[in-house]
């Protein structure tokens, strides 16, 4: 195991990777930006480094920065969390170049599966069936020969990165110019690479996705799935696992597809195979997730497993999943709070904390990076916390969601709470099995 990491990230992810760095005795030293340097994480780390300015493309985006820093604490390994530079092959080549581990996937895996285009090609060289959709769009003009031969509605998907960052839908050709340019945009703010593919929109679909863990001597596992349907803008607002009303046969060729792919792929390391299943019960491959998920704690309440521990192992070269017998527990629910005023269309908002209130009880995990008196930066992503709860069954994991998310106390600024409560308590999600459509509808 490594005795000194450097964490490339921020936030409620990098208080996640420090606390089991803490865990397993590994010192962490984590990279901030000028606007974290007082954050918890910041006052909890073992060691802080400054990387730059606060806006990301001068700090968490900076490679060569973090990589700098990294070399100069002494660190063994570097962790990019979620988000920011966690899927870039160039970065993961960097941190290797200089002699470092990337805590993560090769820069050769990263570059076959974190390209979302490249991903779905080598998905159907192994029998997945995926989406109809393009190859990598140069320009507007290749983005409309796309859709004309798709059929509209179409989503114009950024390549590289994930977590719904750089999604447009497109509903006709009279509005492809402007999503186009806004996806573009999008995707160089949060991953500094603007490269686009297109896909035909699948109506009532659930979004099913398949946590792999594979290690260095080839053997590669299905850590159950997770559904992540109901999503705003693309974006996740509650997750799960198991997927409700999903039956065995089709888990079962869930699970078998995502471990042929990261096979296939060469894959080392977590990851995350997502897929869609229609109305009909047949099921595409979308895009792989080179990198630990936000969503990845109900994993985690389900198997009793530890992910960062597990990544950090695998890049140790310590792990061995050859006899790995898993046997889940139980049903887990998240629900994500973040900084977005639901009464004026989600727009973001900054602000000072000025009371904070995290639930407890059985079965209930809190994942924040929050305390009374922080002020939220402007320059990042909207994430507050994640609210998780387990249960021996769905109904009971849901119960337990729906009370932990009336004893939380956020106050200061406008945040997603009220709405997280009154979705986790509608009919629909009660039943299970809603789709990605489902909150736009008005859920």
């Amino acid at each position: 195991m490594f005795s000194h990491i450097l964490i490339a990230n921020r936030g409620e992810a990098a208080l996640r990777i420090l606390r089991t760095c803490r865990a397993l005795g590994v010192r962490a030293t984590l990279a901030v930006s000028d606007a974290d340097r007082d954050s918890l994480p910041a006052r909890l780390a073992d060691g802080v480094v400054c990387i730059g300015p606060a806006a990301p493309g001068l700090s968490y985006l900076n490679g060569p920065a973090l990589t700098q820093a990294a070399l100069a604490v002494g660190a063994q390994a570097i962790h990019p969390g979620y988000g920011f530079l966690a899927e870039s092959a160039a970065f993961a080549r960097q941190v290797t170049d200089a002699g470092l581990v990337f805590v993560g996937p090769s820069a050769d895996a990263i570059a076959r599966l974190g390209d979302k285009a490249a991903s779905r090609a080598l998905a159907a060289s192994v029998g997945a069936p995926v989406i109809p959709g393009s190859g990598i769009l140069t320009d507007e003009a290749a983005a409309r020969r796309a859709a004309d031969g798709l059929g509209y509605p179409v989503l114009l998907k950024a390549a590289a990165g994930g977590g719904g960052r750089g999604i447009r839908r497109v509903e006709d050709g009279a509005a492809l110019a402007g999503q186009f340019a806004a996806a573009r945009a999008e995707a160089v703010g949060a991953f500094g690479d603007g490269t686009l593919y297109m896909e035909k929109l699948l109506g009532h679909a659930r979004h099913v996705e398949v946590q792999i863990l594979a290690d260095a001597r080839g053997y590669v596992v299905a850590l159950g799935e997770r559904d992540c349907s109901a999503q705003r803008r693309r974006q996740k607002v509650l997750e799960e696992t198991p997927a409700p009303h999903l039956l065995a046969p089709m888990r079962d060729a869930l699970h078998a597809a995502a471990c042929r792919l990261a096979q296939a792929a060469g894959y080392v390391n977590v990851g995350t195979a997502e897929f869609l299943v229609d109305a009909d019960g047949q099921f595409y491959f979308m895009e792989m997730n080179a990198r630990l998920q936000v969503e990845h704690p109900v994993t985690e309440m389900v198997t009793g497993l530890d992910l960062v521990a597990e990544q950090l192992r695998v890049a140790a070269g310590e792990a061995n999943y050859g006899s790995l017998r898993l046997a889940p527990l139980g049903w887990a629910v998240e629900a994500r709070v973040t900084a977005e005023d639901p009464d004026h269309d989600f727009l973001p908002r900054v602000g000072t904390v000025t009371r904070y209130q995290p639930p407890g009880g059985p079965g209930i995990r809190v994942d924040s990076h929050l305390t009374t008196g922080y002020t939220i930066p402007p320059w990042y992503d909207s994430l507050l916390a994640k609210v998780i709860a387990w249960g021996p069954d769905r109904p009971t994991a849901v119960a337990r969601l729906a009370g932990a998310l009336g004893e939380m106390v956020i106050e200061g600024l406008p945040t997603t709470l009220p709405l997280l409560r009154w979705l986790v308590d509608s009919p629909a999600f009660r039943h299970g099995g809603v789709d990605t459509a489902w909150l736009q509808r008005g859920a």
